[in-house]
């Protein structure tokens, strides 16, 4: 049978045959030098050469010597030699008749005795050794390779982990801002320490707690919180884990974790972002069949099926309830739905005391004042703010961190990394005018929100910022107030056409006139605040929580689609106006401002209002909107 020699492969690459070579090529090596080695630490000892031997024989001074021809030695003894002092040894060669003659000649004993040839004991104990390692190595192959094919066996098992006894190392203590929350799960810890309480009056241990807030406000923490709190047996896994490409294999992990659970019953189950698993069914691709909905399925069926599983309770978190299928939501499986949402202003002074407990905060920074400036902050950027300005404070080589760190912090965190300052041009100018009418307008505009800042020091892709905070905690807008703000994004580009022209206005209100246009809408398509009525004529379909605007276009007939466009218009036009009427009102107080900003660069709210009362010739609200100002 003929093989063509070009067709067959190598089973190993060329580098990998050359490595093996060396590595044999150096164990042969080594075994030839430690067969040799004892004869080197028995030459060491030598003193004496060959012709220096055959001199002191001939002399008499030798008394025996005793030699041993594998190793090509002569053991000689001297007669003045002490008893206790050893032989000493003498090269030779392999056919040394003139040695032997000399020690006849001269009546010196001799005597022949090889020593021992250990070379062979040495060289197989080379090569046990080299076959232990190969041995060792197929042994690691064949285990890896049991592993791999165990693991292939274990894709429907439980990837959750499990603490005995969960050491998260966070309590309700280390948990602030969210106190209703906290209060709804202390009770769950209740439940699993003293069970008996509640059930003496019939009470029954709740299934599970779905979690439902903002990305960042503490949802995760909690159920840490909770673990740590109760001492009981802690699962903890995401949603995501349970879906993988083999069919079954979610539905045979959720089997696993819930027989794992009951063997360790009572116990907590963490199920984090569950909205991966638990989306409603029907509206994907392959019905029933779809590895995700079975997975579902069988979570539904563990958690209040035919079979009962008491003493597990099951807390899961998402931040987009909408997406969640309603077999999932109904009570029996998860039976309270705690909000998390984002903290009021004692809240957030909360967040920022536990947060500072482990900084340097200099004895002058206000914690209540950081959180009077940071409304609508989540726990999670509270804790990136104060880092933040801990790294300021290590930048620049302070002890503590300052008031100045901190309002540098909320820049970055709010706005982004502060670039490079303008250099005093016509664009500067430009800017300075486009924020001080922001600035002026909603100064002025009754029920707009106050100053905080005006700057001109370019902070990510704004090249000036004009910053407005409320005075108190977000709830309802009245129309006036949402026409006031409407004003105020207007300001800045009024400011632009009024000092330089309809030919020099700029692209830097694109962002506002976006606001704009989405607030106008929303009043006349959702809110009622038009001639068109109390009629809602678009769906709220956008999720609070993730941030996702999913608004469709109104449902209605082309001549009400116009009508709805019409009243827009009017709004924006109406408002539009108003902030023209106070740029050109307060056109002398504007010059001074923006010499100022330029000079300064940066205006503080407080400062800005005291400007703005010095230099305005009236400062009484010049906005005050009637139900009746909006004809169409």
């Amino acid at each position: 049978m003929n093989i063509n020699q070009s067709t067959i492969q190598p089973r190993y690459p060329k580098k990998t045959r050359q490595k093996w070579g060396q590595l044999v090529t150096s164990w042969m090596l080594l075994q030839s030098l430690l067969i040799i080695t004892p004869a080197w630490g028995q030459t060491q000892k030598e003193t004496l050469d060959y012709s220096q031997l055959l001199q002191k024989i001939q002399a008499g001074k030798v008394s025996q010597v005793e030699i041993d021809p594998r190793q090509k030695i002569a053991k000689v003894t001297f007669k003045n030699q002490g008893q206790k002092d050893s032989p000493q040894i003498v090269p030779i060669f392999k056919n040394n008749p003139e040695l032997i003659a000399k020690l006849r000649n001269n009546n010196v004993q001799f005597d022949f005795r090889p020593s021992a040839d250990h070379s062979a004991a040495i060289g197989l104990i080379i090569n046990v050794f080299i076959l232990l390692m190969l041995l060792s190595f197929v042994i690691a192959i064949i285990r890896r390779s049991a592993n791999a094919s165990g693991q292939a066996m274990n894709f429907g098992k439980s990837r959750a982990r499990f603490q005995m006894e969960a050491k998260t190392g966070i309590t309700f203590g280390e948990v602030a801002g969210i106190d209703e929350a906290k209060e709804e799960l202390q009770e769950v810890v209740t439940f699993l320490k003293q069970p008996e309480k509640f059930t003496a009056i019939g009470a029954k241990i709740p299934k599970g707690v779905l979690l439902v807030g903002p990305p960042g406000t503490g949802k995760t923490l909690l159920a840490k919180a909770i673990a740590g709190e109760a001492g009981v047996p802690f699962f903890s896994i995401s949603g995501s884990e349970f879906v993988e490409m083999f069919v079954g294999v979610g539905a045979s992990r959720v089997r696993d974790l819930f027989k794992k659970a009951k063997e360790n019953a009572p116990c907590l189950i963490f199920i984090d972002e569950i909205d991966a698993v638990g989306r409603q069914r029907g509206v994907g691709y392959g019905g029933g069949n779809d590895e995700r909905e079975q997975t579902l399925n069988q979570l539904l069926t563990e958690m209040d099926g035919f079979e009962g599983n008491t003493g597990i309770i099951v807390i899961a978190a998402t931040n987009r309830p909408d997406v969640l299928d309603m077999a999932l939501l109904r009570p029996g499986r998860f039976d309270r739905q705690v909000i998390v949402d984002y903290p009021d202003l004692k809240g957030r002074h909360g967040i920022l005391e536990v947060h500072s407990r482990n900084k340097k905060v200099a004895e002058d920074v206000s914690l209540e004042a950081i959180a009077r400036r940071t409304p609508g902050f989540t726990g999670a950027d509270l804790a990136n703010l104060l880092n933040e300005a801990a790294i300021f404070t290590a930048r620049r080589r302070k002890e503590a961190i300052t008031t100045l760190e901190i309002n540098d912090a909320i820049d970055r965190v709010v706005a982004g990394m502060e670039g490079t300052p303008l250099v005093d041009s016509k664009s500067k100018r430009l800017i300075a005018y486009h924020e001080i009418g922001h600035a002026l307008v909603g100064t002025l505009c009754a029920g707009h929100y106050p100053v905080d800042k005006v700057t001109l020091i370019p902070r990510g892709k704004a090249m000036g910022l004009t910053w407005f905070v409320p005075d108190e905690e977000y709830g309802l807008d009245s129309r006036n107030q949402l026409l006031a703000r409407i004003a105020g994004l207007l300001g800045g580009r009024a400011a632009e056409e009024l000092i330089f022209g309809q030919d020099e206005v700029t692209t830097g209100a694109g962002n506002d006139i976006e606001k704009v246009t989405s607030l106008a809408r929303q009043m006349v398509t959702r809110f009622g605040m038009s001639e068109l009525g109390l009629l809602a004529l678009e769906n709220d379909n956008s999720n609070g929580y993730s941030g996702y605007d999913g608004s469709q276009k109104p449902e209605c007939s082309q001549e009400l689609a116009a009508a709805i466009d019409h009243q827009v218009r009017s709004i924006v036009e109406y408002c539009h106006d108003k902030a023209q009427t106070i740029i050109q009102e307060n056109r002398a107080a504007i010059d001074r401002l923006v010499d100022i900003l330029i000079d300064q660069e940066t205006i503080e709210g407080e400062e800005f209002r005291q400007l703005v009362e010095k230099f305005s010739e009236s400062c009484d609200p010049v906005l005050p909107v009637s139900l009746n100002l909006i004809k169409s």
